[in-house]
């Protein structure tokens, strides 16, 4: 469904920073189809040159091996040949993953392998600017909704290695400090985020299936059956959370929350969403063990 993938894109645990924050809309005559004389330094660390045989399509520019360009294609080969930690390796988020175990790193394969199943088979690179330690390299990427548009993507020297700009320099700064501990937290904080944002989303579904159904309000599989809300709020796989509807007076009003499926895991607050005596819908949450809010 487009509304997963969507909302994966744009929360991915590892890699929304590699397909949004290190990237940005083209913009400038020197960051489309222009190419800065400089000569990259050569990128040992990711092998650049040796292990992806794949080409630039046409209209690419020409990719120096070990350069910037050749470091992002290589990531975003990996990625999509789901060579997870090698594709991270060649990002600012390594210290992030190089101390965990390979059974650490598959806890966050469906999350991976949905990001891993948006890369375009054959990245189009069109620009490579290089000023000193620092690059931008345009690739042709798809975006949040799924539509490919010029991309930017920031990199950095690091000896001889180019690395790509995943994280911005504050969460650099934490990554260093919270190592393979990270992950975790940053899962734990994104399915949080989600959830609240689900459960206004079932706010709004409500009110259009209120104005279709004369006041009424509804199930949540009434709602996805009605194509009000999309079908991952019915299981916990992709979210993280349980979510559950209530409804009160008849009919006519309800209350819903959204719990941990497993506690410090996937998230450590719980939500509700209720309504108040004007309509209007309020969400809270507080850490409750694991354990749904009562309204």
């Amino acid at each position: 469904m487009r509304s997963k993938i969507k909302s994966i894109i744009q929360i991915c645990l590892i890699l929304s920073a590699c397909l949004a924050a290190s990237c940005g809309s083209a913009q400038g005559p020197n960051a489309y189809g222009s190419r800065a004389s400089s000569k990259p330094a050569a990128n040992g660390e990711s092998g650049a040159a040796a292990s992806v045989e794949k080409q630039p399509s046409a209209g690419s520019i020409d990719i120096a091996p070990g350069g910037p360009a050749d470091t992002v294609r290589v990531f975003y080969a990996k990625l999509r040949d789901k060579k997870y930690r090698e594709a991270i390796f060649l990002t600012n988020l390594r210290p992030a993953i190089e101390s965990l175990t390979d059974a650490e790193l598959a806890e966050f394969s469906l999350d991976l392998a949905a990001i891993a199943g948006q890369v375009p088979a054959d990245v189009n690179i069109k620009g490579e600017v290089i000023s000193g330690s620092n690059a931008i390299v345009t690739a042709v990427l798809p975006d949040a909704d799924g539509e490919a548009e010029p991309q930017q993507i920031k990199l950095r020297q690091d000896g001889s290695a180019w690395i790509i700009l995943s994280a911005d320099a504050a969460a650099e700064k934490r990554i260093r400090s919270e190592g393979k501990k990270y992950f975790y937290n940053l899962r734990i904080e994104v399915k949080e985020s989600e959830a609240q944002k689900m459960l206004e989303r079932i706010a709004k579904a409500q009110v259009a299936y209120s104005l279709q159904n004369d006041g009424s309000a509804a199930e949540l599989n009434a709602l996805v059956a009605a194509g009000l809300l999309a079908d991952d709020v019915l299981s916990s796989d992709s979210t993280g959370y349980d979510y559950s509807l209530t409804l009160t007076s008849g009919g006519r009003r309800y209350f819903a929350t959204a719990t941990p499926a497993e506690y410090g895991k996937t998230g450590k607050r719980s939500f509700a969403l209720s309504i108040d005596e004007k309509g209007l819908p309020h969400v809270s949450g507080r850490d409750n063990g694991g354990k749904p809010l009562k309204k």
